[in-house]
């Protein structure tokens, strides 16, 4: 019985701290696409805004990263099949596809693309672990899902970017692994380690894309202007490296430890009001009443599946942050 209790107490204190993180980190990520936008359209290509973008968060967090290790380097041997994965499709391909989104259509819109990650997580589970979501999960997937339906206006008509909602949709796979990944508690990799080695790793991959053609690199000095004013090119790019890269994949890891993939994916929609709140702040794009309907019913399709939740088990929502491995004595 104490056993029961001692779980229960630990899930309520997971969510009671984890559900804060992951919302400012929904935060933190949806600023990223406003300030990227105006990077673009000052003559910047979606690849070198996100290659900054990166580069400055795997800055930010290299001697982080190193002291949460403590040397323990092994940790990253065992688990670089993962971190690969991680930095590759969780962190490179996201960022890079969703930047090539924005090129093209609303911030807003595109999020909200992406952001169908969580139905397919849901699936995942599903199918991989036999994790049946709830009836009441499933409700609030199909609440979440008609409210990004009428946030992409289709009902009116209105003109949708093919090669855009290709792109999101190729961000939305990325979401979702960087959900599912960022779960796992069993490597013992502290948040810290997984997001600056994945961030770096991500970082080198854009660079040699970009160094061989694949990925075209373009950018200017000149300022960039926002619906407040113009900047010096710099601030967009820490804004985006430092809050919208190196902060959020940090809270992020933490929050979905805490909460596992399924909630912190449904949490994450939170996403998309930061993203129409800065893409209005920053780009002055307003949302129309169809699309303002769909975002409420985005929130309440969240707390649909947040009732609907089951218990987690204790490995699933445990924060695991290892202990340091003893001196050896000799």
């Amino acid at each position: 019985m104490s056993t029961v209790a001692n779980d229960a107490a630990l899930a309520a204190h997971n969510v009671r701290v984890g559900l804060p993180l992951a919302i400012g980190a929904a935060f933190a990520f949806g600023m990223s696409g406003g300030w990227a936008r105006g990077l673009i359209d000052a003559g910047w290509t979606p690849g070198a805004a996100v290659t900054a973008r990166i580069w400055v968060a795997a800055l930010v967090l290299l001697i982080p990263t190193i002291l949460s290790l403590r040397g323990r380097w092994g940790l990253l041997r065992r688990n670089a099949g993962m971190i690969a994965a991680y930095g590759l499709l969780a962190v490179t391909a996201t960022q890079l596809f969703y930047f090539q989104a924005v090129a093209v259509m609303d911030v807003g819109i595109a999020l909200l693309i992406e952001y169908t990650a969580p139905v397919a997580v849901v699936l995942w589970l599903w199918i991989r672990r036999g994790e049946r979501p709830s009836r009441r999960s499933i409700l609030g997937a199909v609440i979440a899902f008609a409210g990004l339906v009428l946030m992409l206006d289709i009902l009116t008509g209105a003109t949708v970017n093919g090669a855009g909602i290709l792109w999101a949709l190729g961000a939305m796979v990325g979401a979702a692994t960087y959900f599912v990944l960022s779960a796992r508690a069993d490597t013992g990799l502290p948040p810290l380690a997984l997001a600056g080695s994945g961030l770096l790793l991500g970082a080198l991959g854009l660079t040699v894309a970009g160094a061989v053609g694949i990925v075209p690199l373009a950018w200017t000095t000149d300022d960039i202007a926002y619906r407040f004013g113009t900047v010096p090119w710099f601030v967009p790019v820490l804004a985006m490296g430092v809050l919208a890269t190196a902060v959020a994949y940090f809270l992020g890891i933490a929050s979905t430890r805490m909460l596992g993939s399924r909630l912190a994916s449904f949490v994450a929609l939170a996403e998309v009001v930061a993203a129409l709140l800065f893409g209005w702040l920053l780009l002055g794009q307003v949302p129309g009443p169809l699309q303002m309907l769909g975002g409420a019913l985005v929130l309440a399709g969240v707390i649909v599946v947040k009732l609907g939740e089951p218990a987690p088990a204790p490995a699933e929502i445990e924060f695991v942050e290892p202990l340091p491995e003893p001196a050896d004595p000799h």
